[in-house]
């Protein structure tokens, strides 16, 4: 499967949940509504607040993956932060797009509020010749974004430190399916911190410095301590279904 590297800004919190343990909130619902005219689908994001409590502190992460005949990926994105009212329904984004029949189409909404993850939604548009669209939820066993990082940097060392690390990401042939999120925070005076984080969890984190050595050192160490990470991981997922 062609790596699909997906630069989403600001939203490592919002991508980065926890499946093991953040729990859904029945209380605020967000579902994928989509229209379609030709070759036209409007895609809408739509979040339901059913307590009679004001919601705020909310972020939402709408991904439509479109895959074309030749295995080929693009994608689109929105995300942002919002409220909601006491019993209300709001449209938090909106993404059209052209999709043909032999192209496929998996859409993703993700509803967090502060660094939990409260509702999640998913719809799947198969090509024409399968002549159905289904509908499921999101598991970490078939979740298709596998082997993808996400950023949230400052500085041409925090950019220069991603691309080294995607680069060696790519090139070790591993397919996490958790998203790895990269992210650069002011230190003192010009320097930086940079932090790899996945489920919220800091694996390695280091203070910046323009030195290409010491940069793909760092990557070096950020790669093994994931992949320790995943291995405990697994073994936890597995434990929780004894």
């Amino acid at each position: 499967m062609k790596q699909l590297k997906i630069h989403l800004i600001l939203c490592c919190l919002l991508l980065s949940f926890n499946q093991v343990h953040s729990q859904l909130n029945e209380t605020v619902k967000g579902k994928i509504n989509i229209q379609e005219s030709d070759n036209l689908i409007l895609i809408k994001a739509q979040v339901e607040n059913e307590e009679p409590l004001f919601k705020n502190n909310l972020f939402y992460n709408l991904v439509a993956l479109k895959k074309s005949a030749s295995g080929n990926y693009s994608n689109n994105k929105q995300e942002g932060e919002f409220s909601l009212n006491p019993e209300e329904s709001k449209t938090v984004s909106e993404i059209r797009l052209n999709l043909n029949g032999y192209e496929e189409l998996r859409i993703y909404l993700f509803v967090k509020q502060e660094d939990i993850l409260v509702s999640r939604d998913s719809i799947f548009i198969l090509p024409k010749k399968q002549q159905q669209a289904q509908k499921k939820v999101v598991k970490e066993t078939d979740f298709v974004l596998k082997g993808i990082v996400v950023d949230d940097v400052l500085t041409k060392i925090g950019k220069d430190f991603h691309d080294y690390f995607y680069q060696a990401y790519l090139n070790s042939g591993a397919q996490y399916p958790f998203i790895i999120a990269i992210i650069e925070k002011p230190y003192f005076g010009t320097s930086s911190i940079i932090s790899v984080k996945v489920d919220d969890r800091i694996l390695y984190q280091f203070i910046s410095k323009p030195d290409e050595d010491y940069l793909k050192s760092s990557v070096k160490i950020s790669l093994q301590n994931l992949s320790q990470y995943s291995k405990q991981r697994k073994m936890l997922f597995k434990n929780s279904r004894i």
